[in-house]
């Protein structure tokens, strides 16, 4: 079913460049760049080494880079309790905070409890899954939140495979639920983002093809817009965002 196509949809598209693919030395002048180059948003991967196998960075980074940057910034929270972050993200200055379904059995507050202290703190809410959570999972809660996130990648490293398997997901989320904002995370580039556009995806996270040395993000960060706008949106070519000089 992977050929499957949504019925267009209105949803906004929204590029967000993956600052972990990003020259983490240089977090702001990165930043700067791929805003620059007409990212939407900036998406920032919280890890704590336990939820999964690697550590980033915490709200100490988001602080000092909200001092240099204006953007809406995403945080995409993979941590074994959520709950325990929410005040120190949106105190730093994150914008949206996403948790993961998965983690909520080892957090005291349940996904209704977590989903009210987010926007208690003035966030927007997200909740992801991970390949293995069947999609279904999140029924009861979209209500609650401002966005879904699909994994397409096993969460905790950069540079895995896309995973189209993961499509239906997202595809399932578009039909129920025709105004909800959809993002696809891991292994999305020009190459893989037509099946994501096709499923139904409007929010885009990109890393390594917007942050690739010698890459112009303005193209790469084009070529995922129009995806979405021709395959998610059913626009035609003088509709759809004019191509950058490359």
């Amino acid at each position: 079913a992977s050929g499957d196509v949504c019925v267009a949809h209105t949803r906004p598209v929204q590029i967000g460049p993956s600052l972990l693919a990003a020259d983490l030395a240089n977090l702001a002048g990165e930043s700067k760049r791929v805003i620059d180059a007409g990212a939407d948003y900036l998406h920032i991967d919280i890890m704590d080494g336990h939820f999964v196998p690697n550590l980033t960075w915490g709200a100490p980074v988001v602080a000092s880079l909200r001092k240099h940057s204006d953007a809406f910034f995403d945080c995409h929270l993979m941590v074994s309790k959520p709950s325990q972050w929410i005040d120190d993200i949106a105190k730093a200055g994150g914008n949206m905070y996403t948790f993961h379904l998965e983690a909520v059995a080892a957090d005291e507050l349940s996904v209704e409890e977590i989903c009210a202290a987010i926007r208690v703190a003035k966030m927007k809410v997200g909740i992801s899954i991970k390949p293995g959570t069947p999609v279904e999972e999140l029924a009861p809660y979209i209500a609650l939140v401002d966005l879904v996130l699909i994994m397409t990648v096993e969460p905790g490293f950069g540079g895995q495979s896309f995973m189209p398997q993961m499509m239906p997901k997202v595809l399932w989320l578009r039909t129920n639920y025709p105004g909800l904002d959809i993002q696809v995370d891991g292994g999305i580039s020009p190459a893989t983002i037509d099946e994501a556009a096709k499923a139904g995806a409007n929010s885009i996270v990109a890393g390594s093809a917007v942050f690739k040395p010698g890459q112009n993000p303005a193209v790469s960060i084009a070529v995922l817009r129009r995806s979405v706008e021709k395959y998610g949106q059913g626009k035609s070519e003088s509709q759809m965002t004019p191509m950058p000089a490359a």
